[in-house]
């Protein structure tokens, strides 16, 4: 039995090592434990750069020569800060694929309203408004570049947020602007139905051509389906809230 042991005992080197590893492990949980997950390793992406969103409604507005877009847009349940966030950076990846005068930002809960009509007041979890060049958009010697405001509460079953409203500083919102690791677009799920839709047609004509080259198809060739007429533009909105 003794000579059993003395084949299994670990060498003095290899305790030391087992027991630093297990020292450094434990150090490293209580740390993230009492100094925070993101002050240790760092904030996350979310945290950073806003949550991912769905695209809801885009209204273009040309007017005298200027063009402004205005977007709503859904995230998941979130805090109002990161709510902003995800705004400004929509903004600012709006602005820098089409350039307009004037881009707004409309952040709606997921069980928000659709309609355009309905979405006032407190179905508004946040908006941004991004004016690269105010001068020449508004006439007003106390135009801002960037304007942002949101509900401090969560939203209730009806998407309706609860909370104070809280108007962001501008210095506070270009440093957010700055702070950003990634500029990225909401979700289009119009887009993302219609490419799942052309996949599962260009398996089926694959699948047709395929049985086609064992076996010629009778009677004569088939034309392609007529493409869908666009729907007809809603009326632009006016400017304002």
């Amino acid at each position: 039995m003794k000579a059993l042991l003395r084949i299994f005992r670990p060498s003095r080197k290899l305790v030391f090592i087992i027991a630093g590893v297990a020292l450094l492990g434990g150090v490293s949980g209580g740390a993230a434990l009492f100094i925070g997950k993101d002050r240790l390793l760092g904030p996350s992406a979310e945290t950073m750069n806003g949550l991912s969103c769905t695209d809801v409604n885009l209204v273009t507005i040309k007017k005298q020569n200027r063009v402004w877009i205005r977007k709503y847009i859904k995230t998941e349940p979130t805090d109002g800060m990161t709510r902003v966030k995800t705004a400004l950076r929509v903004a600012k990846t709006i602005y820098d694929a089409q350039r307009p005068d004037l881009v707004q930002v409309v952040v709606l809960d997921t069980n928000g309203p659709t309609l355009r009509s309905d979405i006032r007041g407190r179905a508004i979890g946040a908006d941004v408004v991004y004016i690269p060049h105010p001068d020449p958009v508004l006439e007003s010697t106390e135009a801002k570049t960037y304007t942002a405001r949101y509900y401090d509460g969560e939203a209730a079953d009806n998407g309706l947020f609860f909370g104070e409203r809280v108007d962001l500083p501008e210095d506070e919102i270009t440093a957010m602007n700055a702070s950003f690791t990634d500029y990225s677009d909401c979700i289009d799920p119009i887009a993302v139905a219609a490419t799942k839709g052309g996949e599962g047609e260009g398996k089926k004509t694959a699948k047709t051509a395929e049985a086609k080259e064992v076996k010629p198809a009778e009677g004569g060739e088939h034309g392609s389906a007529p493409a869908k007429e666009p729907a007809a533009p809603e009326a632009a909105p006016e400017a304002g809230h």
